[in-house]
């Protein structure tokens, strides 16, 4: 996904922007770099109500769980904030700012704190590129509820940079509810590592035609071992599993779709088996090992994002 941390410079210069107390007078103390935080589609939801449309989007695509895992793992802080005031900055002060869209410094109310490791105070202000209404006009957000993904920026106190393009969404208690959950698995004591590749595979013939098993252990950052089992057994569907830990579990079982471990897996393996990685020297093992693997990646499915870029 693409990262906009070198938009720093430009939120320690957000309090310039309210010097005076002059009537929607924008003024950066620094120089400008490009934009950052593009307002996402907001409030799909999974599984319940069908898609909607967002008060900081034109939007009607909603976030997906790979969405929200990215967003809430970049993330030092994520906060729910009603939107109090906005400012337009001026387009020649807003470089790299995409046609049809509106460069706003916004000041917010702090809510409620739902991830973050220190407190954040009442007043908020941040900076986020909104799409322009079907007129060509800067949308109204003022006493509108976001939800943002965000890093406090160092040294000023209320000032935070979103971390990424798709960073605020439209507040909403389902969304609210589908993000906790996220944050509750990432923060579990027994939270998957993640993938970051596969160190190797074997597949072995059983002694009857048709069985054999393929063992696929992945890479992690952590750890955590994490291997795939495929067994195949004679007149019977193939069965496969995932093993998190040291012990490779001959009953173990897929992860469910939209959770973390799934997210772990689909979200990070590559389309196909490396030849790097896969040890057999028979060609025949070294087929069987491949379509093991596909058929793992087939069950897994896509790692569908809506608001989020890959990378």
């Amino acid at each position: 996904m693409r990262f906009n941390r070198n938009l720093t410079n430009e939120n320690k210069a957000l309090r310039s922007l309210r010097a005076a107390a002059t009537a929607c007078l924008v003024t950066l103390a620094a120089p400008v770099v490009p934009a950052f935080a593009q307002a996402g589609p907001a409030t799909a939801q999974s599984g319940g109500a069908g898609p909607t449309t967002g008060p900081t989007t034109g939007a009607t695509t909603g976030p997906t769980y790979a969405d929200l895992a990215i967003l809430a793992e970049s993330s030092d802080l994520v906060i729910r904030a009603e939107i109090r005031d906005q400012i337009t900055v001026k387009p020649e002060r807003a470089p790299g700012l995409k046609p049809g869209f509106a460069r706003l410094y916004v000041e917010g109310a702090t809510r409620s704190l739902l991830a973050g490791q220190s407190g954040v105070r009442e007043s908020l202000a941040w900076l986020v590129d909104v799409p322009l209404d079907p007129g060509g006009k800067v949308p109204k957000l003022k006493n509108r509820e976001v939800l943002l993904f965000a890093d406090a920026v160092p040294g000023r106190p209320g000032t935070i940079v979103l971390v990424d393009e798709a960073a605020q969404l439209a507040w909403t208690p389902a969304l609210d509810a589908r993000v906790r959950g996220v944050l509750t698995e990432l923060l579990a004591a027994d939270a998957p590592s993640k993938v970051t590749g596969i160190a190797d595979a074997l597949s072995v013939r059983g002694n009857l035609a048709g069985e054999s098993e393929t063992q696929i252990f992945l890479e992690t950052s952590g750890d955590m071992p994490v291997s795939i089992s495929v067994l195949r057994r004679p007149g019977q569907d193939p069965v496969w599993g995932v093993s998190w830990g040291e012990i490779i579990d001959s009953s173990a079982r897929p992860p469910e779709p939209g959770t973390l471990r799934w997210y772990r897996l689909a979200c990070a393996l590559p389309s196909e088996l490396p030849s790097s990685a896969n040890l057999a020297r028979d060609p025949d093992a070294r087929a069987l090992a491949e379509t093991d693997y596909a058929l793992v990646m087939s069950r897994l499915g896509e790692c569908a994002r809506t608001i989020t870029a890959e990378e």
